[in-house]
């Protein structure tokens, strides 16, 4: 059995900072000179380094203290041209005002956990170490083991269903209730044991029946799908005419959240027919969408780094039309 590599596979040592899909999202950004950039996900630095070298500014955003303490040397070498700041990217309209910073040549979204975060064991992200059970990106607010240990049997179930796809939710939920009433469940190894005896894998080779827990889990403790939601409509209120959104993701949840998203600010599958009597016409599309969208990693650096086999990248760039009104989200309950 094995973990998911789209979620928890390391990055080379020879890379450590190189992200996933890098020169495909530089393109899709359209780095220039003296240009300014919002890279709402810093993690290890890596889109920042790359806008930096290309001569842009950047504005940088991270929820994890962690992340924020490392990307100090970072700022240092950057001769003013990196703000590094801590906050959640769906605060970026804040964040860039507390810098007086107004409009944006492009902005980068790497969707998810780093593997930075992944491979200290004492942050909880994964099972491949045994550690606290903790998932909190901002070390701060609930953590999955105070999920696992409170919820109740349904409402568990339904956040290993909705964030995780997992199948065999309802039966996993009653095992932790189970097991929880012997003792609290407070660490990723015991958690994952009572998973993999719930729900065990059927075929040799198959991801580690744990996975999809844990994806839900990290998802529910981070509030990553609200984020996502929030930071795409904060991002096309940000970007000027021209300026481009591109955004890496890497489950099939955040990617259906993306592609709706752009669907709908593309104006793709609106009526072409005439307007019935009375009949409001549809908003102006404020974003262009080219097509052959999502963009892969190819075999090479799929091999280099088997996170990048489930990486997708979708990118548009920003009309002159007024952003839209926020009287609905960019993807329904029901698309979730």
């Amino acid at each position: 059995m094995i973990e998911a590599a789209g979620e928890n596979a390391s990055d080379t040592a020879e890379s450590p900072h190189v992200p996933v899909l890098a020169a495909e999202a530089l393109q899709a950004l359209a780095v220039s000179p003296d240009g300014l950039y919002l890279d709402g996900t810093f993690g290890a630095g890596g889109y920042s380094r790359l806008i930096l070298e290309a001569g842009g500014r950047v504005l940088a955003l991270d929820r994890d203290p962690t992340a924020i303490a490392a990307g100090q040397a970072l700022v240092e070498q950057s001769g003013g041209r990196l703000i590094l700041a801590q906050t959640r990217f769906s605060q970026m309209e804040t964040a860039a005002g507390g810098e007086d910073l107004r409009v944006f040549d492009g902005i980068a979204l790497d969707i998810g956990v780093s593997s930075m975060q992944f491979d200290q064991a004492e942050r909880g992200f994964s099972f491949r170490f045994d550690g606290p059970l903790d998932m909190r990106m901002e070390r701060a607010g609930r953590s999955a083991a105070d999920l696992v240990n409170e919820l109740e049997a349904d409402p568990l179930a339904n956040i290993l269903y909705l964030y995780g796809e997992e199948r065999a939710s309802r039966r996993i939920a009653r095992a932790i209730v189970a097991e929880r009433a012997k003792a609290p469940i407070l660490t990723t190894g015991r958690l994952a044991e009572i998973i993999a005896r719930a729900a065990p894998s059927k075929k040799f080779g198959e991801i580690h029946p744990a996975t999809r827990s844990f994806q839900a889990l990290r998802i529910a403790v981070n509030e990553e799908l609200d984020e996502l939601t929030q930071a795409l409509t904060a991002a096309e209120r940000l970007l000027r005419p021209g300026g481009r959104l591109a955004v890496v993701t890497f489950h099939s949840l955040e990617d259906r959240i993306v592609k709706h998203f752009f669907a709908e600010r593309a104006g793709r599958g609106r009526a072409v027919s005439r307007l019935l009597p009375g009949e409001i016409p549809p908003p102006p599309s404020t974003f262009i969408v080219s097509h052959g969208q999502p963009i892969m990693a190819g075999p090479q650096e799929c091999l280099r780094n088997p996170r990048a086999r489930s990486a997708k990248l979708r990118w548009g760039e920003r009309t002159q039309a007024p952003p839209a009104k926020q009287d609905k989200s960019p993807v329904s309950e029901r698309d979730r």
